[in-house]
C-alpha cells in the first residue's frame, strides 16, 4: 500500500471549507482590515510608520521618495502588493481624510476632487510630528516585537500611541463579515475625555460627552442633531447626519448659495456633477449658473440662484437629493485582544487608558533598570577613586587585561560589569574635578532611581504620569473643532422644501381645486368685466375662494359636518384658466359630502383659538381649535349636523370680545357678543343663532372686534321684504359725503347680481343671540339675494367670483359707502345667467389700473348706485 495514501484522511469538504475559510477570515479581520484599539492603526499603517521611523525620516529629516518607504515596507514587514501600501501612505498624507495627517507629503497626493496621487517615484514625504508622538520611546521595551514574515527582522505588534490615534483619527475598513467606520475627533476634546476618565473611573457617558461633544470631521460640516451620536457612543454604533456649510451672498445681482464646506468623505467633483444633472432633469429649480472656484484659499462652489427662487428652498432640496447631507454610519468596531469587537466611547477610552498605563510600567522599568545599571558602574568608580593608588599597582603589575580584570575581582570585590568600566576609565577622569562630577551624577542616578521606584509602587503615581503625558501631547497639538452641531428634526419634510409664499385657492361647486399665484390676477377698477379665473364645465362653477400660505394646513370641512387635512402645499399648482384637480383625489370626501368651508391653520396657532361653527339655518357653536390637531387623513366630525341642514361657515376666533354678525340671503343681520355662542365638543350640534323666515337661509358670518362702534340710537328695523320693489337711483351728491370714512373698517356686502355696498358699523345694533336681526340690504329682483359680506378697509384688495369661474379684482375704496338700508352699486357686469357666488380679501392691496378694462366698465360718478 502507498504510505502515501495510507497517511491520507477522508474528510468532508463543507467542513473543509468552513475551517479554511474561517482561518482566512480571521487573517483578514486581524491581519489586514481592522483597527487596534490601542494605538488605531492597521497592520499597514503600522508598518509604514515603523519602516520611516527606523530610516530616521523624522519631522525635522528632509523629505524622502516614497518609493524608497514602500520599498522598505515591502521588502521587510508588508508581503502584500505595492499600491495597497502607496494608497495607505498618501491617505495618512490627506488632510480631508485624517483629521491630524500622520505623513507630511510633498508633491500631488491627490485632492477632495477625488483626483488620484502622482506615483511614488514623484512624491516625498516625512513623518509629521504628531505621528512622532505614536513611536514615542518605542526603543525602551515599551511594547512587543514579533518576527516579520521571513524572520529576518522584528515589527512591533503595536506602537506606544502618545494620544487615542483611534478615536482621533478615526478608521475606515471592511473584512470579511464585518466593516469598520470609526469618525474622526477632535484631539484636546479627546485628552480631555481621558483624562476625566483617570480622575473619575466611574463617569457616565453623558459626563464623557462633556468633553467629547461630537465628531470632529477634517472638512468642517455640521452634524444636524445629536441622536444618532449619543447612540454611537453608548453603543457603538449610530448613523450621524452630515451637511456642508454654506452662505449666502448677492453675486452680479443674484442671490447666490455659496458652499463653504461638505461633508466627511464626499467627492467635491461628483457633489457638483450631481447638482448639474438635478438641474438639467429639472428635478432642482431655481439655479440659474453654477461653477467651482475653489483655489488654495479654500473651498468655495458658487450656484447663482435665478431671481424668483428661495435660497432656503434650494437649499433644503440640495440637502434632499444631493451629498450635501450624507449619512455617516458609525460602526466603533476595533481589534481587542486579538478579537474583533463593538466598543462604546467609554470603552475605546478604557482599552485606550490600559494600553498607556502598560507603556508606562514597561518604560519606567526598562529606565529603572538602566538607572540601576548606571549606579552599579558609578559606585564602583567612587570605590576605585578611593582606593585609586592600589588599583594602579594592580593594573600595572598585571600581564594583560584578563589578568587585571580577576584582580578587581577577586583582589577588590568589584564586580565584572564594574571592573571592565574601571578598565575603561580614561585617565582625564581621575582629576578632583571628575571625582565631582561622578559623585554629583550618582546622587541624580539615585533619586531618578528612588522616583521610577515610587511610579511602580503606586498606582496614583502610575496615571499621573499617564495624565500628566496626555495634557503635554494636548497643549502641544490640541486645536479648536471644526464640526458645528445643530439641533434638528430626523428628517427633512416637505415643509422644508417648499416655498413659503401666498397662494388664492379655488374651489368649485362640483369640488375641483386648485392654487395659483396672486400676481396672476389684475387690479381693476369696480364695473370692469373681470379675467376668467378658472375654465369649468357648464355645470360647474366656482364655490370658494381664499388666500393661503404654502406652510399651512387646510382643514376641508363638508356640508355634513367632516373635517379633512390637507397641506396647501400639496394642491396642484394651476395657471389662471386651469380647472385644477378633484378635490376627491386629495382628501377622501364621500359622493354624498360637498366641500362646505376651508380654514387655513398653522403650528403656530394660539392653543386659546376656537373654530366658529354656522349653519344654512342659523345653528351656531364654538369648539376649541385644539380639537383638530393630529387630524386622521381619513377625515372625523367636526360638528352634528341635522339631515335637512348644512354647514355653511367655519371661521377661526380667538378671545371673547368680539361680536358675531350672521347674514341672511333676503338681507338680513343680527349682531351678538360672541361669548353668547356656547363652546362644545366637535361631536355637538350647537344652538340658534338667528331666528330666520321659513324661505330664508344663512349666507354669510363675520366675526369682528367689540370695539367697532355700534349705533347710539336702536331704531328698529324690521320691515317685510319686497323683490320687486327697485329703489329709485341714488345721485351723486347723496353719496359725496360717504364717498370718505374716518378710518375705520366697513362692511363690505354683495348680493348676486353683481350690486355692492360698504356700511359702516354703527349702524348695526347689538342684539341678544337667536333674534330675528335687522335689515342689511335691501334686495330685490335688480339686486337679487345677498351672497356674502366682508370686514375690509379702503385699502384692501377685494376678490369677486362668478359661477362661470370668472374672477375680478377691485379695490375696497372703489365701492361706495352708503346706507345699511340701501341697494348699493354695481360692482360687476354679469352676463345672461352668470351671478356672483364668492368673494375673499387679499391681504396686500396693489395700486389700481387706470380706468375700466373692459367694454362694459363702468363710470365712476356713481351711476346704477
Amino acid at each position: 500500500m502507498d504510505p502515501f495514501a495510507a497517511s491520507v484522511v477522508p474528510i468532508r469538504i463543507e467542513d473543509e471549507l468552513k475551517n479554511s475559510y474561517m482561518d482566512y477570515s480571521m487573517s483578514v479581520i486581524i491581519g489586514r482590515a481592522l483597527p487596534d484599539v490601542r494605538d488605531g492603526l492597521k497592520p499597514v499603517h503600522r508598518r509604514i510608520l515603523f519602516a520611516m521611523h527606523q530610516e530616521g525620516l523624522t519631522a525635522s529629516h528632509k523629505y524622502s521618495k516614497c518609493a524608497g518607504v514602500v520599498g522598505e515596507v515591502l521588502k521587510k514587514y508588508h508581503p502584500h502588493g505595492d499600491s495597497a501600501v502607496y494608497d495607505s501612505l498618501v491617505r495618512m498624507a490627506q488632510p480631508w481624510n485624517l483629521r491630524y495627517p500622520l505623513v507630511d507629503g510633498q508633491g500631488n497626493f491627490g485632492s477632495v476632487d477625488g483626483d488620484p496621487a502622482a506615483a511614488y517615484r514623484y512624491t516625498e514625504c516625512r513623518m509629521t510630528r504628531l505621528a512622532g508622538e505614536l513611536l514615542l520611546d518605542i526603543e525602551k521595551e515599551t511594547v512587543s516585537f514579533s518576527p516579520n514574515f521571513d524572520g529576518e527582522v522584528e515589527e512591533p505588534d503595536v506602537l506606544p500611541a502618545a494620544f487615542p490615534n483611534l478615536l482621533v483619527n478615526g478608521a475606515d475598513g471592511i473584512a470579511v463579515g464585518m466593516a469598520t467606520k470609526i469618525p474622526p475627533h477632535n484631539l484636546r476634546e479627546v485628552i480631555n475625555a481621558a483624562i476625566a476618565l483617570i480622575e473619575e473611573p466611574g463617569i457616565d457617558l453623558e459626563g464623557l460627552m462633556r468633553h467629547v461633544i461630537a465628531p470632529d470631521f477634517p472638512t468642517g460640516g455640521t452634524i444636524y442633531g445629536k441622536r444618532g451620536v449619543y447612540d454611537a457612543y453608548r453603543e457603538g454604533r449610530g448613523k450621524i447626519v452630515v451637511r456642508g456649510v454654506t452662505h449666502a451672498e448677492v453675486v452680479d445681482g443674484r442671490h447666490a448659495i455659496i458652499v463653504d464646506e461638505i461633508p466627511y468623505q464626499v467627492n467635491k467633483a461628483r457633489l457638483i456633477e450631481q447638482i448639474a444633472e438635478l438641474v438639467k432633469e429639472r428635478k432642482l429649480e431655481g439655479i440659474h449658473a453654477l461653477r467651482d472656484e475653489s483655489d488654495r484659499q479654500g473651498m468655495r462652489v458658487v450656484m447663482e440662484l435665478k431671481h424668483d427662487a428661495f435660497p432656503e428652498v434650494v437649499l433644503n432640496h440640495l440637502y434632499k437629493h444631493t451629498t450635501l447631507q450624507s449619512t455617516f454610519g458609525v460602526i466603533m468596531l476595533a481589534i481587542v485582544n486579538q478579537r474583533p469587537m463593538v466598543l462604546s466611547l467609554k470603552e475605546m477610552l478604557q482599552h485606550y487608558l490600559a494600553h498607556r498605563r502598560e507603556v508606562v510600567i514597561r518604560r519606567t522599568r526598562f529606565d529603572l533598570r538602566k538607572a540601576r545599571e548606571r549606579a552599579h558602574i558609578l559606585e564602583g568608580y567612587l570605590r576605585a577613586l578611593d582606593l585609586l593608588d592600589e588599583i594602579i599597582r594592580l593594573i600595572r603589575a598585571s600581564a594583560g587585561v584578563a589578568e587585571a580584570r580577576s584582580g578587581l575581582i577577586e583582589v577588590h570585590g568589584f564586580s565584572e560589569i564594574q571592573a571592565n568600566a574601571i578598565l575603561e576609565l580614561r585617565l582625564q577622569r581621575l582629576t578632583g574635578m571628575e571625582r565631582q562630577k561622578i559623585i554629583d551624577e550618582y546622587a541624580e542616578v539615585t533619586k531618578l532611581i528612588t522616583y521610577l521606584e515610587a511610579i511602580l509602587g503606586s498606582e496614583s503615581r502610575l496615571m499621573e504620569v499617564v495624565k500628566s503625558e496626555l495634557v503635554a501631547v494636548r497643549d502641544r497639538y490640541g486645536d479648536d473643532r471644526r464640526t458645528r452641531i445643530v439641533e434638528a428634526r430626523s428628517e427633512l419634510t416637505m415643509h422644508d422644501l417648499v416655498a413659503e409664499e401666498d397662494q388664492v385657492v379655488t374651489v368649485t361647486q362640483r369640488g375641483y381645486v386648485k392654487r395659483c399665484s396672486p400676481d396672476e390676477w389684475r387690479t381693476q377698477r369696480r364695473g370692469g368685466t373681470g379675467k376668467l379665473g378658472m375654465s369649468t364645465r357648464d355645470e360647474d362653477f366656482v364655490t370658494s375662494l381664499f388666500i393661503a400660505n404654502t406652510h399651512s394646513t387646510l382643514l376641508v370641512f363638508t356640508d355634513t359636518g367632516k373635517v379633512y387635512p390637507l397641506p396647501v402645499y400639496e394642491l396642484p399648482e394651476s395657471g389662471r384658466a386651469a380647472r385644477g384637480r378633484p378635490i376627491v383625489n386629495l382628501v377622501p370626501v364621500a359622493e354624498n359630502e360637498r366641500i362646505a368651508a376651508v380654514v387655513t391653520v398653522r403650528e403656530e396657532e394660539p392653543t386659546s383659538a376656537d373654530l366658529l361653527f354656522v349653519s344654512k339655518h342659523g345653528i351656531v357653536k364654538r369648539t376649541p381649535l385644539a380639537a383638530f390637531r393630529n387630524l386622521r387623513a381619513g377625515g372625523m366630525i367636526a360638528a352634528g349636523v341635522n339631515d335637512d341642514d348644512e354647514l355653511l361657515v367655519v371661521r377661526k376666533v380667538e378671545g371673547e370680545n368680539q361680536h358675531l354678525l350672521l347674514f341672511s340671503q333676503k338681507g338680513k343681520c343680527i349682531r351678538c357678543h360672541l361669548a353668547e355662542i356656547p363652546e362644545l365638543g366637535r361631536s355637538a350640534r350647537g344652538n340658534h343663532g338667528i331666528k330666520l323666515e321659513d324661505d330664508d337661509i344663512v349666507v354669510d358670518a363675520l366675526v369682528i372686534s367689540a370695539d367697532m362702534p355700534v349705533p347710539t340710537d336702536e331704531d328698529e328695523d324690521d320691515e317685510e321684504i319686497d323683490l320687486t320693489e327697485e329703489l329709485p337711483t341714488l345721485d351723486n351728491t347723496s353719496l359725496a359725503d360717504d364717498a370718505d370714512d374716518d378710518g375705520l373698517p366697513l362692511l363690505l356686502t354683495i348680493t348676486e347680481h353683481g350690486f355692492g355696498k360698504r356700511t359702516g358699523f354703527d349702524e348695526y345694533r347689538l342684539q341678544r343671540r337667536y333674534g330675528k336681526g335687522i335689515l342689511s340690504f335691501r334686495v330685490n329682483n335688480k339686486t337679487g339675494r345677498v351672497v356674502g359680506a366682508l370686514v375690509t378697509a379702503a385699502d384692501q384688495l377685494v376678490m369677486l367670483v362668478t359661477n362661470t369661474g370668472r374672477v375680478i379684482r377691485i379695490l375696497a375704496s372703489g365701492v361706495r359707502k352708503v346706507g345699511r338700508v340701501t341697494q348699493g352699486v354695481r360692482l360687476m357686469r354679469l352676463e345672461t345667467g352668470e351671478r356672483l357666488v364668492d368673494l375673499a380679501l387679499l391681504e396686500e392691496a396693489e395700486a389700481p389700473l387706470p380706468g375700466g378694462t373692459g367694454p362694459d366698465a363702468l363710470p365712476d360718478d356713481g351711476s346704477d348706485a
